[in-house]
């Protein structure tokens, strides 16, 4: 058992089991095997008297049985038993109030090196009377058989709220290690603590005033919350607390790096380095990454600590919200780029959590699809979503925070026709509504979606904002929003 080990000495481990190799900037690059992505059907709750009248059960939290746990639990710790294993002592929430105790228990050492860089890091001091509150067992080799363990298939994740544990087996994809606790904390935090937790990511500006970025992967939460004129506080993971402070579970970022380049994205390209994890991508004999090669997944990623990116506030602590952001990448091309939400838009557009899938992105994805993820997170909420809304409209009723939703994704047509909406342009309309000078322009609402869109922005050229005046074809825009309208509506259903 190897306990607590530096990232360096872990990186030679690896090295040692010829699991990864070491790229030109210095990162471990590793792949994760057969599975490079959460596998959302092979994610279970055990059913219990904490979770039984708790949890919002059906395709997202689905059940499993005690028995089955306690059982299938006995065959990993003996398949771990007598092999060498990493074990990392670390914990979760920023602000002490809600620290939350993990150790971590993992077959590979690449596994540990992510955990090291995930959650947040103790003081030597702090181990030495450490207590877990909560187990993660990771055991990427074990492969459970369905017709006796109770799974659906070889892989799974299993929260056990009575024991505290997160059990991973059959899949390396380190991802389910850090959804594991979020999805535990998403539970835990509400129903116990009154304090919402947040699929988003977080940064502060010199006023000290906060802004919260929510969307799904892809749509540009990690690149756009970090901002060199803005504090990062974090990249993925928080919470609201009835104090009106913000704070982050985790030490750590987990970018995406497809398409990745120094002059896009400087601050995640500059942190890829000695001590980050690189997952799935492609070197050629010289170390050097492809990040536009996609041919392992979409899905490439890196993670790294967060103090790898310059501009971070520390503790990883923001208080007084007034902005929040929910991002999508709109592949029909008929959202606005930026547009004012109104509370009970606000609380329907976090409810739904629309974003889409292009081609190429999934197998079997020839053309754009809606997606919508409830909460911008739905699997990884197990109470009903309406529950979390009500609390985001009781935080924003009570704190007056503007709400905004960002199109980062399509202009001038849907995908294939269009093109996607530029970086800069995006960049300078979050600018603008954080420094507070979308307050006293005109808008127009849009006859489809009821949004209120600005008519003009500094430094956007006045002709995108309203995406109707981007097409050459009217007629086509108003047929493909009003397909888009009825795709909402529809999935809205399941909420009624």
């Amino acid at each position: 058992m190897h306990y607590q080990l530096s990232s360096e000495d872990l990186q030679e481990d690896v090295l040692r089991k010829k699991q990864g190799k070491i790229t030109k900037s210095g990162a471990l690059a590793i792949n994760t095997g057969e599975f490079t992505g959460r596998s959302p059907l092979d994610r279970f709750i055990v059913k219990d008297s904490i979770t039984e009248d708790k949890v919002w059960w059906g395709k997202v939290n689905i059940p499993f049985d005690q028995k089955a746990f306690d059982a299938l639990y006995d065959k990993v710790t003996k398949y771990l038993s007598g092999k060498e294993i990493f074990v990392r002592d670390s914990y979760a929430c920023a602000d002490p109030e809600y620290k939350l105790n993990i150790r971590v228990i993992n077959e590979h050492p690449w596994s540990n090196i992510f955990a090291y860089n995930m959650f947040l890091r103790p003081e030597a001091s702090e181990l030495e009377s450490f207590s877990p509150d909560w187990l993660i067992v990771n055991a990427p080799g074990f492969m459970a058989d369905p017709e006796v363990d109770g799974t659906r298939q070889h892989n799974f994740a299993i929260l056990n709220f009575s024991k505290k544990i997160a059990l991973i087996g059959g899949t390396g994809y380190t991802g389910e290690i850090k959804k594991g606790i979020f999805s535990a904390l998403n539970f835990i935090l509400p129903t116990e603590r009154n304090c919402l937790p947040m699929h988003c990511s977080a940064n502060e500006g010199e006023d000290g005033n906060t802004a919260l970025f929510f969307g799904l992967s892809g749509t540009g939460k990690t690149t756009l919350s970090t901002d060199p004129k803005r504090k990062l506080i974090g990249d993925d993971e928080h919470a609201w607390t009835e104090a009106n402070t913000v704070f982050n579970f985790e030490g750590g970022c987990y970018a995406k790096v497809i398409d990745l380049s120094s002059e896009k994205e400087p601050e995640i390209y500059n942190a890829i380095k000695k001590g980050a994890l690189l997952e799935n991508v492609v070197l050629d004999k010289d170390g050097v990454v492809d990040y536009t090669d996609s041919s392992i997944t979409q899905n490439t990623r890196v993670s790294y600590p967060i103090d790898y990116i310059d501009n971070i506030k520390v503790p990883s602590k923001g208080k007084t919200v007034t902005n929040i952001f929910f991002l999508t990448a709109d592949a029909f091309g008929v959202l606005p780029p930026i547009s004012k939400l109104t509370k009970e838009q606000a609380s329907y557009h976090f409810i739904s959590g629309y974003t889409a899938k292009v081609a190429g992105t999934e197998a079997g994805v020839t053309k754009p699809l809606p997606n919508f993820s409830a909460c911008f997170g739905a699997p990884f909420m197990p109470l009903h979503p309406k529950e979390y809304g009500d609390m985001l409209m009781d935080k924003i009723e009570k704190t007056g925070a503007k709400v905004w939703l960002i199109n980062t994704g399509w202009t001038g047509g849907e995908y294939g026709t269009g093109s996607r909406m530029k970086l800069p342009y995006t960049r300078a309309m979050i600018n603008a509504a954080l420094d507070g000078k979308l307050d006293d322009v005109s808008y127009v609402v849009d006859k489809h979606f009821d949004l209120n869109i600005p008519e003009s922005c500094s430094d956007v050229p006045s002709e995108i904002l309203n995406p109707r005046n981007t097409w050459v074809d009217k007629e086509a825009y108003d047929a493909k929003a009003q397909e888009l309208v009825n795709s909402f509506k529809e999935n809205f259903k399941k909420f009624e």
